[in-house]
């Protein structure tokens, strides 16, 4: 047929699909009968037999016009995430007009960070307010998490103490949205373990800042969203149809000698990331105090680094603390960040960063596999480690990799699993090296998997260096005299994620998502030759400063 010539085809499901201009789409489909009404593809659609050919061996041949009918304008469609009053606002009246006794489908709290994303964030959180119960949306530059976290599960717990059995269901369903940057996630992952909650709530990630590692790693996307109505239902409805995920906890402690008197504080508060909330000084009575020493404590999920990613990292967030008008859309934050990496020296770290400055220099790493501690030897070239967790770092890119058989074999290796209690050690040269993870089966420089992991800053030519928690960096004083600064990652739990069909995040206990332990990459640990492919041809188009982006404007 004529209409047919222009059409796109594409293959859908096992059938051939053709889209055509009107954007109706023609299924040509050879399909076992007793297997065709159940099929996946017409779920939530509308479908009508345009032509019904004959049965081979049992094959029915079948032309169909399928008109997809979106269920998200059904009038009930939002009343599966509905909140009434009364469960979110204590001493509140029972609704019930709202209140359906089994409770609602997939509930939802949605905390938005309203400074994330330029304007983007607060377009995002008056749209939640407008399709839910504005009592069930939060804006986190008004109400930190944990004290609404505690304030509605303190009235579940009152709730099901009367039998209200709305309350219950709904303590039993609940999910948390949370949308802004990797930092404004991990607050909220890091407040939900605090609570230590008998069924912990699961977490979906609104990308809305310039890395997305997180959103990413779980099939999320990294682009920043729609704010409108249409785009919010959607991502309501991916959050519907998401599936449970656990990822593990790390702990993150770090020790130095306290000041001598008339001393600055080592790390000034202001300096830490503030998403790091339970990175705190320990108190007195707490067991990891230690007499003369401060302690600090946090947790992270996607990874720790150190050197000069972070370095890059921190002059990025200097300049927009510094000039938050000029951070205002993704694309912009992106070329500045690409710039910064530039002027910092990044990109032509040999002239730039002194050998004083890598980490084989800097510090000495111990880890942990089986119950000892064995020293890692870090090669003089680097300058940069990743402690990762999940397999999305620097705005999606896998550092890690997949090694193949011959390796794991070699190296006592084992699949990056995000809640096998292990973490990938990566070690980086420079961007030209971080470049190598654009090209198929590009990794870093595979270091170790580890348990724990220990960090010990002496004395040296450098009195500082700059480290980074899921996208959170700050400047870290290291020892002017003999003392030690001490870094220690450990495990900590696990806590639930939520993931879509997309996600790139493995779990170990998951046997739908396995990761193909057979794909096999190039045998060399020798990465330099990819990293010269970039130099001769440039950096790849994601680390080019768009041709349209004035740099006078970015500095």
């Amino acid at each position: 047929m004529e209409e047919e010539k222009s059409s796109k085809k594409s293959r859908c499901y096992g059938c051939d699909v053709f889209l055509f201009p009107s954007k109706t789409r023609i299924y040509r489909y050879q399909y076992p009968k007793s297997q065709l009404v159940s099929h996946s593809v017409f779920s939530e659609s509308l479908i009508q037999v345009m032509n019904q050919s004959h049965f081979t061996n049992g094959i029915l041949l079948l032309q169909l016009n399928v008109t997809m009918a979106s269920h998200t304008s059904d009038p009930n469609f939002l009343k599966s995430f509905w909140i009434p009053n009364h469960v979110l606002v204590p001493a509140s009246e029972v609704d019930d007009s709202v209140v359906d006794p089994d409770g609602p489908k997939s509930p939802v709290l949605v905390f938005v960070n309203s400074k994330s994303g330029g304007l983007l964030g607060g377009d995002l959180l008056k749209t939640y307010r407008a399709l839910l119960n504005e009592h069930q949306v939060f804006d986190l530059g008004a109400e930190a998490p944990d004290k609404v976290l505690s304030r509605i599960y303190a009235n579940l717990e009152n709730l099901k103490l009367q039998d209200d059995q709305f309350a219950i269901r709904t303590m039993e369903k609940l999910k948390l949205i949370v949308a802004g940057g990797d930092g404004t996630a991990g607050w909220l992952l890091g407040v939900v373990c605090d609570l230590k909650l008998s069924h912990p709530p699961p977490i979906a990630t609104v990308p809305l800042g310039t890395g997305n590692n997180l959103p990413f790693a779980f099939g999320w996307g990294k682009k920043n969203p729609g704010t409108d109505e249409q785009s919010v239902k959607s991502f309501l409805d991916q959050v519907m149809k998401a599936k449970e995920m656990k990822i593990d906890n790390w702990h993150i402690l770090m020790r130095m000698r306290a000041p001598k008197q008339g001393t600055c504080d080592p790390i000034a508060p202001l300096e830490l990331p503030h998403s790091l909330h339970a990175f705190h000084r320990v108190s007195e009575a707490d067991e990891l105090n230690m007499e003369g020493y401060h302690t600090f404590r946090g947790g992270f999920w996607n990874y720790f680094s150190m050197g000069m990613d972070a370095q890059v990292s921190y002059a990025f967030h200097s300049e927009r603390k510094l000039h938050p008008e000029k951070f205002k859309n993704q694309l912009v934050n992106q070329s500045t960040y690409a710039k910064l990496g530039c002027t910092q020296g990044w990109f032509f770290a040999p002239l730039f960063h002194p050998p004083s400055r890598n980490m084989a220099h800097l510090t000495k790493v111990k880890i942990m596999k089986t119950h000892h501690w064995e020293d890692l030897r870090i090669p003089s070239s680097i300058r940069s480690i990743v402690c990762l967790n999940l397999p999305s770092f620097s705005g999606g890119l896998n550092p890690w990799g997949t090694p193949n058989r011959k390796k794991r074999n070699e190296r006592d290796l084992t699949p990056p699993y995000v809640d096998d209690g292990l973490l990938e050690v990566v070690g980086f040269r420079d961007a030209w090296h971080g470049l190598v993870l654009l090209a198929p089966n590009g990794h870093g420089t595979r270091l170790a998997q580890a348990h724990r992991i220990r960090f010990e800053f002496h004395k040296g030519a450098a009195d500082h260096t700059f480290m980074r928690i899921d996208g959170e960096p700050w400047k870290q004083p290291l020892p002017a005299d003999d003392d030690t600064v001490l870094v220690e990652i450990s495990h900590h739990g696990q806590v639930n994620m939520l993931a879509t069909h997309d996600s790139r995040a493995k779990s170990v206990n998951d046997p739908s998502s396995p990761y193909h332990n057979d794909v096999e990459e190039d045998d060399s640990d020798d990465e330099e030759s990819k990293a010269d492919e970039f130099r001769k041809f440039g950096a790849a188009d994601t680390f080019k400063i768009p041709d349209e982006i004035d740099l006078a404007h970015l500095s």
